[in-house]
């Protein structure tokens, strides 16, 4: 038996399957906010009860009406400037990356040109790209989205290549066997026997794309979360520090989100372990 009919089982009417499906997904995700729910109660307490300085960690009801009135200024500009480059870079990067992992994937040869020049230039710390990039870019958009771009490129490359070679090559040779042309192998055998690790880079792509974001933003930007951060440090405002560290939390877990729905859509038709639950 499947775990997809153990959580949905098949002797209740379609209705009510869909009805426990969707009260499984609640239960799922009010577990997930418990945990952060709890850390801003005792956050909360251990502050107003004087454990902790309130101008080194401010209480969470504190940081929360400094979003509120951020979000009435200036906040919204931030984040649509933030957002615009991230998705930029990531685009550029995570294109740029799965062409050149399609084409070391499935050629030695490539792999021979390219992998050691991309294995140096992967061990280069983000801060570092920093200065070169603005010598050569200036400090307008391009560099920002430039440095995202780099950050997204590695991860969805490795997982790339990653993803090719771990394909199983006995479906390569039954395809071959009945006479597959190249573009209908990569078609019909190899993008979807690749994609679970496609995905997996493209999710850490966009993690690091965030990340870099922050290195960009924190030196040579006049709007942005990152100069949101360097702005609260530079005034003595660690609720103005916290507050944009929330919000790049948020938009880091929705975009995420986002593919990981991508993910699942493009997947349902694997049957795969999705793990045991409290009552297995």
């Amino acid at each position: 038996m499947t775990s997809k009919s153990k959580d949905l089982p098949l002797g209740l009417p379609a209705p009510r399957r869909a009805s426990v499906s969707l009260n499984n997904a609640w239960r799922l995700r009010l577990k997930g906010l418990a945990l952060p729910v709890l850390i801003l109660l005792v956050l909360e307490f251990v502050v107003r009860v004087g454990w902790l300085p309130s101008y080194q960690m401010p209480a969470p009801s504190e940081i929360a009406l400094t979003l509120r009135d951020l979000a009435e200024g200036a906040l919204w500009k931030h984040i649509s400037a933030s957002l615009l480059r991230v998705l930029l870079g990531f685009a550029i990067g995570a294109s740029l990356a799965l062409v050149f992992a399609a084409w070391v994937g499935l050629s030695r040869e490539a792999e021979a040109w390219l992998e050691p020049t991309f294995a140096g230039l992967r061990s280069i710390p983000s801060l570092a790209w920093v200065p070169l990039l603005l010598l050569w870019l200036g400090i307008d958009e391009t560099s920002k989205i430039v440095l995202i771009a780099i950050g997204a490129f590695f991860p969805v490359y490795l997982n790339g290549v990653a993803a090719i070679r771990d394909i199983d090559r006995k479906l390569v040779e039954v395809g071959q066997m009945y006479g597959f042309s190249r573009t209908r192998l990569v078609r019909r055998i190899l993008v979807p026997a690749a994609l679970p690790g496609l995905f997996t880079g493209l999710r850490s792509g966009m993690s690091l794309a965030w990340m870099f974001l922050v290195a960009a933003e924190l030196i040579a930007a006049t709007k942005g979360l990152g100069y949101l951060l360097s702005d609260g440090r530079e005034t003595s405002r660690p609720d103005i520090v916290l507050a944009a560290i929330i919000v790049l939390a948020l938009l880091g877990k929705l975009s995420d989100g986002l593919l990981a729905g991508l993910e699942k859509r493009c997947l349902a038709w694997r049957d795969t372990f999705n793990g045991q639950s409290a009552e297995d």
